[in-house]
């Protein structure tokens, strides 16, 4: 089974629905997982709105995988290299999902190079 599985191809997303996904991967920056767990669960059981569920799943599955390298981090910092990696995995996260949620508003499918898929 593909990822891209009962999900719009790219462009043909409705405006509400790139713009949900949008707010997904944005909100990660400020909300963390939080902010796309909210509307993964918002939207989850809608067939019609497969690209928002798409899209909310892979930010929420992103920003695990951060929260988690944010963790190691902080236990790392009492060998030093942890407080020189956060910054790092911090300015990672913005990257990405300032370019998720342009692609997302563009209407295309991204799915982020490193992240564990831990919500299928």
């Amino acid at each position: 089974m593909s990822d891209f599985d009962n999900v719009p191809a790219a462009g043909n997303a409705p405006s509400d629905q790139r713009t949900m996904a949008l707010a997904a991967h944005l909100l990660g920056i400020f909300t963390g997982f939080i902010g796309a767990l909210i509307i993964w669960l918002i939207n989850k059981d809608d067939a019609s709105k497969s690209f928002v569920t798409d899209q909310s799943k892979e930010a929420l599955n992103f920003q695990i995988t951060i929260a988690i390298a944010m963790f190691v981090c902080i236990i790392l910092t009492f060998v030093v290299i942890g407080a020189i990696l956060m910054p790092i995995v911090g300015l990672l996260s913005l990257i990405f999902s300032i370019i998720a949620a342009v692609k997302a508003n563009n209407g295309e499918l991204y799915r982020y190079p490193f992240a564990l898929r831990l919500i299928k």
